[in-house]
This record gives C-alpha cells, sequence and structure tokens, in this order.
C-alpha cells in the first residue's frame, strides 16, 4: 500500500506549533530579562545610605581618595557582568522536575502533586556565572515544544520517575528523540524517585531507557536520587550530586 499523503491542515497544524514553541522560548528570554532588571532596581531602592563618619574623623584628602576608589569599583561592576549558564530541565509529568528546582531555590513544598502547565524557572548565582534552569511541563500535549528548546541551552537534565515502571518506555521514546535533536548536548539523567518500593535498579534502567545503544563519546550521565522537598536543597545529597555535576559540565 503506498504511503498516505499529509494533509494541508497537518502540515499546517504543525507549523504553527512549531512557532508557538518558538514564541514561548522568546517570551521566556524577555521575562527573565525582565526579572533581572526588576531585581536590579529592587536592591538598588533597598540599599540604605551609609552615614557620615564622626567629623573628628572626617579626613577630607583621604575622604576623597575613598569616593574615587569606590566609584572606579562601582563603575568596574557595572561593567563586569556575569555570564549566563542555562540548563533545561524535563521529563514526564510526575517525574520530579519542580521539586527539584524548588528544592534548589530553597522554596518550601507544594501540596500535593501540581503538574506544570508553561513553564517555570529558577536562577541560581555562583562564583563565575549564574545558572538559569528552565522546566517544561511533562505532559503529552507540551512534549512536542521540547525540541525546540533543546539547541538553546547549555545541559539538558532529563528527570525519570523510576517507580513508574509502567511509563519508562515513554521516557525512553522522549529522551532519545532529544538526544537525537542535538548528539553534542551534554545529559544528565536523573533517576529520581529511588527511595520508593518497587523503584527499578540502576542497571534495570540503563536497559530500560536504551543507554547501552548510546554513542561512548557522548557525555551522559545516570544519577540515582531520591529529590524530596524537605530543608535545603543543599542538605539533600542527590540534590547536591546533581548540583555538582551541573556545575563542572558548565565550566
Amino acid at each position: 500500500m503506498a504511503p498516505r499523503a499529509v494533509g494541508p491542515l497537518v502540515l499546517a497544524l504543525g507549523g504553527a506549533a512549531a512557532a508557538l514553541g518558538s514564541v514561548l522560548f522568546v517570551l521566556w528570554r524577555a521575562y527573565r530579562g525582565r526579572e533581572r532588571r526588576c531585581e536590579r532596581g529592587a536592591a538598588a531602592a533597598a540599599a540604605e545610605p551609609e552615614g557620615l563618619p564622626e567629623w573628628a574623623e572626617w579626613a577630607p584628602e583621604e575622604r576623597e581618595e575613598e569616593e574615587e576608589e569606590e566609584e572606579e569599583e562601582e563603575e568596574e561592576a557595572a561593567l563586569e557582568q556575569l555570564e549566563q549558564r542555562e540548563v533545561l530541565v524535563l521529563g514526564l509529568d510526575g517525574a520530579g522536575k519542580s521539586t527539584f528546582l524548588r528544592v534548589l531555590a530553597g522554596k518550601p513544598p507544594l501540596e500535593g502533586h501540581v503538574p506544570t502547565w508553561g513553564f517555570n524557572s529558577v536562577r541560581l548565582p555562583t562564583r563565575n556565572f549564574e545558572v538559569d534552569l528552565l522546566e517544561i511541563g511533562g505532559s503529552q500535549n507540551l512534549r512536542f515544544y521540547w525540541k525546540e528548546f533543546v539547541s538553546e541551552v547549555d545541559v539538558l537534565v532529563f528527570m525519570v520517575d523510576s517507580a513508574d515502571r509502567s511509563r519508562l518506555p515513554w521516557a525512553r521514546q522522549e529522551l532519545h528523540r532529544l538526544l537525537d535533536k542535538d548528539p553534542d548536548l551534554p545529559v544528565v539523567i536523573v533517576a529520581n524517585k529511588q527511595d520508593l518500593r518497587g523503584a527499578v535498579s540502576m542497571v534495570e534502567l540503563q536497559q530500560e531507557l536504551g543507554l547501552y545503544a548510546v554513542d561512548s563519546q557522548r557525555e551522559v550521565f545516570l544519577l540515582a536520587a531520591s529529590v524530596a522537598p524537605v530543608g535545603s536543597g543543599f542538605q539533600n545529597p542527590g540534590t547536591v550530586h546533581i548540583w555538582k555535576l551541573l556545575l563542572q559540565l558548565l565550566s
């Protein structure tokens, strides 16, 4: 039987969906830029003026030199901006992506499971650069847009619910689509919920996700984790290991 031709309506819908994904990414970039400007404005408004020294301690010449040095330091700080690193956090709905971001940000857990519709983002400053982590919802109707973001980031984090055996084939399919999209992008696969009864072992998970077939030259890492929204993210061993690996890949 000859293959059925693709109708013009299907082509139009596909093009519109791809365009919408690109627009979503542009809106996210604009949102991040506006958020940075707001944060800088809020920090400046909250700064308290320094009190003048006592008259007995006042030395006009020394004060002028200090003011000049402070102005030079402020100018250098204004010119020197931290570089940006961007990490994309993907995975099927319920894998723990939102919890991972909230734990890193030190935010309290959400009550119950609230699926992400659209995206969430967290910015974490380091000594040499800022890390922007972008999570896109994992429901079926949002997975189409994942590939629009892959080529725009520095590292991909793919989270898997290792206790949800029935959906591992879906996770494998989506993961390999992303791997095919950008063969040079480093990928950190997080086997989340390893603390739950019935969780797939790491050896089994490598088989289930088809990681043995991945090119050995590619940077693919598989980490076991139990990302729980309790306390600070940097007190959670699983989160600490993920964060340290991300810093190594982004440096």
